[in-house]
């Protein structure tokens, strides 16, 4: 019998599946399916900054920065829950489920994270993911001011809880290596790769802008498979992947690559939590066939720092890629 546990922040789960931040985990009728489908934690839908300034009643609703907030104000904030429902609902979940529960929040304004961290670790959270995707759009600003942002966003949560944290980030970042292991000499604990938000839209027939938000498909593992490799060998740091991942092989691959953990919400929509057994069931028949007993034994077997022939993860193999197909 073969052992899916793992570890991801000092957590212990049964196995390497979490649903992921979404409206799959945005009520407790949603968090006991959750955990009813077998998966080893998941991620509460997140509270935006929006929520939490509106909650605070110092200032209105400025100008929304978060592309995927733009949908979430269009909702009307009020029938979205606030802090303090967020927190009741943690805290409930607590009591109803006994995988781990795993808060989050999105944030533009660096004031309101340590704040919400201290509710959320009160409120009985076992970790908590902070999404950050700052949209930077002054250009006096360079990625080194960007870094920096992230840190101090970090750095002051910290402070203020005891629990783990991870940090969701943007594939669109000038220096992701260089970021990651900033962040893990300051303390993060995981790192989730990489957030997907709300895009513009341009509907021509209407002439006027609607936000958009697509399905996943399988090929959007490659972005995150490849820079999991890269980091898992060199910065010692919990990896958490998410986007594109439609299949147990692609939990598989991800694995491979040095993930601890996968995130799904995409296919979940699409099947329903039943995919989530299926996909343990088939990941358990990949092991026994590779005798494999337990994660730990393929976890990172195929990283950057492991693997034979690591220039495929790099450009010189594009090049011969390239010089074939010419």
């Amino acid at each position: 019998m073969v052992n899916l546990e793992t570890r991801y922040m000092g957590l212990k789960l049964k196995n390497p599946i979490i649903i992921a931040s979404s409206g799959l985990t945005k009520s407790i009728g949603k968090i006991e399916a959750s955990q009813e489908s077998g998966a080893g934690a998941l991620v509460v839908k997140s509270l935006f900054e929006e929520i939490l300034e509106e909650d605070d009643k110092k200032s209105k609703p400025k100008t929304i920065t978060h592309t995927e907030a733009y949908d979430y104000m269009q909702a009307e904030l009020h029938k979205q829950y606030g802090p303090q429902e967020y927190c009741d609902l943690i805290a409930e979940a607590k009591k109803r489920v006994e995988i781990p529960v795993i808060a989050s929040v999105n944030c533009v304004s660096h004031k309101w994270w340590p704040k919400f961290a201290r509710q959320v670790a009160s409120a009985g959270a076992d970790a908590l993911e902070l999404n950050v995707f700052p949209m930077v759009t002054d250009a006096r600003h360079d990625g080194a001011s960007v870094d920096e942002l992230y840190l101090h966003i970090l750095k002051s949560v910290k402070k203020e809880i005891d629990i783990p944290v991870a940090m969701k980030i943007s594939m669109y970042i000038s220096s992701i290596t260089g970021l990651a292991a900033k962040l893990a000499r300051n303390g993060l604990n995981g790192l989730v790769m990489f957030n997907r938000f709300v895009e513009p839209e341009i509907d021509i027939d209407e002439v006027n802008l609607k936000p958009t938000f697509p399905i996943t498909s399988n090929d959007d593992i490659k972005h995150v498979l490849r820079w999991i490799a890269l980091l898992s060998g060199r910065v010692k740091i919990d990896y958490s992947a998410t986007t594109g991942i439609h299949s147990s092989e692609s939990i598989i691959k991800l694995l491979l690559a040095g993930a601890s953990t996968v995130q799904l919400a995409s296919v979940l929509y699409r099947h329903g939590f039943k995919k989530v057994n299926t996909f343990l069931d088939e990941i358990s028949e990949w092991m026994d066939k590779h005798d494999f007993q337990s994660v730990e034994d393929f976890k990172g077997k195929l990283n950057y720092a492991k693997v034979k022939n690591p220039d495929i993860y790099l450009r010189s193999q594009f090049m011969e890629r390239l010089r074939h197909v010419e």
